[in-house]
């Protein structure tokens, strides 16, 4: 068996906002992008700008949102498209670091950086994607008795008291407002933002047992001297009724 790996073929395009779908629409003529027709995480091949396309109704943004992939060839004449079909939506290219704001707020993690090694799907509140029928590599270690403590670290989000107030990323936490160190650590935060939308700071963190400690306090003593306090919140700060992804 033989497999080549075709990644380096093909060149994305990702598109968000209110106005993704009015945008797509005026370049593309032979799918349905209704959200009844195209719902959220489906899949349609087409056309976009004349080019032969995948197109993905995905978001790692929290917005409404399409991915287009088109052959590598195709995609600066794809890019030159939308930038000029999207003039009047004042379209404009955003990086990484505004998309690690827009997934925080939704609470979309990132493997590596919300995640360690001994981290599970009922850790992140995502057990709902595993199968409880079907029997796949590691699902013994998912019942064994450690894997369900109730003290485990879980991912949970985090508001601070002083709404301007950013918590440092990897900042240990802990229960009570103490500087007699040592202090029992509770968790640490993973990442942390400024929302300019919700117009204060968030953050996500793995606090032990954090999934039954919603409202509860915990606090980070940072290397400056301060110790900020944090209260726990659902990981999804923005639109949790997830209604952008209904329309």
């Amino acid at each position: 068996v033989f497999f080549t790996s075709v990644t380096d073929r093909w060149a994305v395009a990702s598109i968000a906002g209110p106005n993704s779908r009015a945008l797509l629409g005026r370049l593309c003529s032979d799918i349905d992008l209704s959200a009844e027709a195209f719902p959220f995480m489906s899949l349609r091949e087409g056309s976009v700008a004349g080019i032969s396309a995948r197109v993905f109704r995905i978001s790692f943004s929290g917005e409404l949102a399409f991915e287009i992939n088109v052959s590598a060839d195709d995609g600066v004449t794809l890019w030159e498209s939308l930038m000029e079909a999207g003039g009047e939506y004042d379209i404009t290219p955003y990086g990484t670091e505004t998309m690690h704001v827009l997934r925080a707020e939704k609470g979309y993690v990132i493997v590596g950086q919300d995640t360690d090694g001994s981290v599970t799907p009922a850790d992140l509140g995502m057990d709902w994607i595993v199968s409880k029928t079907k029997d796949f590599i590691g699902k013994r270690s998912l019942v064994r008795s450690d894997m369900l403590r109730e003290n485990r670290k879980q991912l949970v989000g985090l508001v601070t008291e002083q709404p301007q107030k950013v918590l440092p990323e990897g900042t240990q936490l802990v229960n009570e407002p103490s500087k007699d160190y040592p202090v029992p650590m509770t968790g640490h935060v993973t990442s942390s933002y400024y929302s300019p939308i919700l117009g204060h700071s968030i953050a996500l963190a793995l606090v032990k047992g954090g999934h039954s400690r919603m409202g509860a306090s915990v606090y980070a003593p940072t290397l400056d001297g301060q110790l900020i306090e944090g209260i726990i919140t659902s990981p999804v700060f923005y639109d949790p009724e997830n209604r952008l992804h209904k329309t």
